[in-house]
C-alpha cells in the first residue's frame, strides 16, 4: 500500500474512532417528565419557538442536542423555511458570497423538530396558545385561514423588522435590507442600472440610474454602501462608456457621525475611508421625501435617484405589542438575566425570549437599566443560555426549584467591513483598521455562522472570488420571472388574431 493512501486511511480511521468515542462519552440526556392531561393521561411537553432566525434556529438545535425528542415536542414557526445570517447580507449584495450560502434550511438543520411555515399573528399567553397565519400562495393569492397552536413553553425569537417613518414616497420607492431576497434584489438593481446607463444617451436618465442613496449610517448601511461601491467600481471598469465619476453613492445619516457603535476615532476613520472613495456622506441630514425617485434632503439638496435603500433602524415584531406579554418602551419583551420573560421583575411562567425582540439586562454595564445591544454577538450566546435554562426547567420535577444561569457577556469587540480588504474593528480594547479589521470581520462571522456545511461553502465562495474575481452577473429578471413568458404569449396571441383576420378577409374575397 502506498504511503499517501495509508496516511489517508489512517487519518479516516482516527476520525471515525474519535467520533465513536465522542458519542460514547457524551453525557446522558435528562429525562423530561410528561405533562398531565384529563382523565389521568399524559403527553410530552410542547415547546413552541416563535421565529426561526438566528436565535430560534440555534435554540432549537441546542434543545434537540440536550433532550430526547420523543419526550418533548419542539416546533419552530417562521414565515420562511430557512434562517438568514444577516451580517453577511452586504457580501451577498456585492457578489462575494452566494445568496443560498448565508441561509440554513430549517428542515435540514433541525432534523427531528416540527417546522411550521407561517407568521405568528397572535399571542395569548394566558391560554398558552399562538395564532399562526400560513403564507399566501403565489398561484391563487387567497389568504389562508389562520389557526391556533397550544404550547407549554413559548420561546420568543421573532427578531426585528425595518422601522420606517412616514416619509412621502418611501414605501413605494425604497428597498429594505433585512432579508436575503432584498440583498439579491439590490445587487440586481445596481448592476442592471449600470448596464442600462451604458446603453442610454439621455444625460438625466443616466444620472438617475447611476445615483444610489442609502439612508442610515449604522453597520447595515455603511457595510452595504461600502461593499456595493466596491462592486460598482469593478463593474464600471469593464464598461468603456461609463466613467467612475458618473456613479454617485450617497449616504444619509441623521446623527453627527456614522457607526455609532464604534469609538469616535474609528467612526472618523470609517468616514474618511468612505469620503476618499467619493461616497457622498451627509451627516445630521434627513430624508424628507422621495416621491417618484425625486430625493429631497433636509439640507435642501434635491436630486433624482432610481435606487433608495432604507437601513435606518429596526423595531421589534409588532405582534408583541398586541399580546398579553410585558413589553418596554421600544416594543421589546422584558426579561430577567435568565432570559425568562418577566413583568416588573416577576417571572411570567412558560415564556422565554432572546435576541432583538428581547430587552435582556446587561449585567456587565454600570447602568442598572442597560440592556444588551441587538448584535449577532449577543444573539449567539443568549440562545445557548436560553436553551440550557429551558432544558433544565423541562427536566426538573414540577415542584422542584431550578437554579438557572444568568446571561452575562462582556463585549469582545465590534467589527465592520468597508469592502474587500478594508474594515474597522475594536477587539478587546484594541483598534484595528484596514486589512486586519476586515480579516477579523470575516473570521468572526464565519465562526458564528451555523452549520459546518455553510461555513465551508462561504469560505469556498471567498476563495473563488479571490482567484476569479467577484461575480458581476445580474439576474435583473428575477423580480419578474414570468415577464418573458407573458411577453411571448402576448406576441403569439397577436399573431393568432392577425391570422384570423387574414383568413376572414380571404373568405370574404372568395365569397364576392
Amino acid at each position: 500500500m502506498r504511503r499517501p493512501v495509508a496516511i489517508t486511511l489512517g487519518a479516516a480511521g482516527l476520525a471515525a474512532a474519535g467520533a465513536a468515542l465522542a458519542v460514547t462519552i457524551r453525557s446522558p440526556r435528562p429525562h423530561v417528565p410528561a405533562v398531565a392531561v384529563d382523565q389521568g393521561r399524559h403527553r410530552p411537553p410542547r415547546v413552541v419557538i416563535a421565529g426561526g432566525g438566528y436565535v430560534g434556529f440555534t435554540t432549537a438545535r441546542a434543545l434537540r442536542r440536550r433532550l430526547n425528542t420523543d419526550e418533548v415536542e419542539i416546533a419552530v414557526v417562521d414565515p420562511r423555511p430557512y434562517m438568514t445570517y444577516q451580517p453577511f447580507l452586504p457580501e451577498v449584495a456585492a457578489g462575494s458570497i452566494q445568496p443560498r450560502h448565508v441561509v440554513a434550511s430549517h428542515r435540514r438543520g433541525l432534523d427531528g423538530i416540527t417546522i411550521l411555515t407561517g407568521s405568528v399573528t397572535g399571542i395569548d399567553h394566558a391560554h398558552r396558545n399562538i395564532t399562526i397565519t400560513p403564507p399566501t400562495p403565489e398561484s391563487t393569492r387567497v389568504v389562508p385561514e389562520p389557526y391556533q397552536l397550544a404550547y407549554d413553553h413559548l420561546v420568543l425569537a421573532l427578531g426585528a423588522e425595518a422601522r420606517t417613518l412616514p416619509i412621502p414616497g418611501l414605501a413605494e420607492q425604497a428597498l429594505g435590507f433585512k432579508q436575503v431576497e432584498e440583498a439579491l434584489a439590490l445587487r440586481n438593481r445596481v448592476l442592471s442600472n449600470i448596464e442600462e446607463a451604458a446603453s442610454t444617451w439621455d444625460h438625466d436618465r443616466r444620472r438617475r440610474l447611476l445615483t444610489f442613496v442609502f439612508v442610515g449610517g449604522g453597520f447595515a448601511g455603511v457595510e452595504a454602501i461600502a461593499e456595493l461601491e466596491d462592486m460598482a467600481r469593478a463593474a464600471v471598469a469593464k464598461i468603456p462608456s461609463v466613467e467612475q465619476s458618473d456613479v454617485h453613492f450617497v449616504l444619509v445619516e441623521g446623527t453627527r457621525r456614522i457607526l455609532p457603535e464604534l469609538t469616535e476615532e474609528l467612526s472618523g476613520y470609517g468616514l474618511q475611508q468612505l469620503r476618499e472613495r467619493d461616497i457622498d456622506v451627509r451627516l445630521s441630514t434627513f430624508l424628507n421625501s422621495c416621491v417618484d425617485g425625486h430625493v429631497v434632503l433636509s439640507d435642501g439638496t434635491e436630486f433624482d435617484a432610481d435606487t433608495i435603500v432604507w437601513t435606518a433602524g429596526v423595531k421589534a415584531a409588532p405582534v408583541l405589542a398586541d399580546s398579553d406579554l410585558p413589553i418596554e418602551g421600544r416594543g421589546r419583551v422584558t426579561t430577567l438575566p435568565t432570559l425568562q420573560v418577566a413583568r416588573d421583575g416577576v417571572v411570567v411562567d412558560g415564556a422565554w425570549a432572546a435576541g432583538d425582540c428581547a430587552a435582556v439586562p446587561d449585567l456587565t454595564s454600570q447602568d442598572p437599566a442597560a440592556t444588551c445591544a441587538p448584535t449577532a454577538q449577543h444573539a449567539v450566546r443568549q440562545a445557548k443560555v436560553l436553551a440550557d435554562n429551558l432544558a433544565a426547567t423541562l427536566a426538573a420535577d414540577p415542584d422542584a426549584s431550578v437554579e438557572l444561569a444568568d446571561y452575562r457577556h462582556e463585549n469582545l469587540g465590534t467589527v465592520a467591513s468597508l469592502g474587500i480588504g478594508k474594515g474597522v474593528a475594536r477587539i478587546l480594547g484594541h483598534n484595528l483598521r484596514g486589512l486586519p479589521a476586515w480579516t477579523a470581520h470575516r473570521g468572526y462571522h464565519v465562526y458564528a455562522m451555523p452549520t459546518l456545511n455553510r461555513k465551508v461553502r462561504i469560505m469556498m465562495d471567498w476563495f473563488a472570488a479571490a482567484v476569479f474575481r467577484r461575480d458581476l452577473a445580474s439576474f435583473g429578471s428575477v423580480a419578474a420571472p414570468g415577464a418573458a413568458f407573458a411577453a411571448a404569449a402576448e406576441h403569439d396571441a397577436r399573431l393568432a388574431q392577425q391570422r384570423a383576420r387574414a383568413q376572414t378577409d380571404a373568405t370574404k374575397e372568395t365569397a364576392e
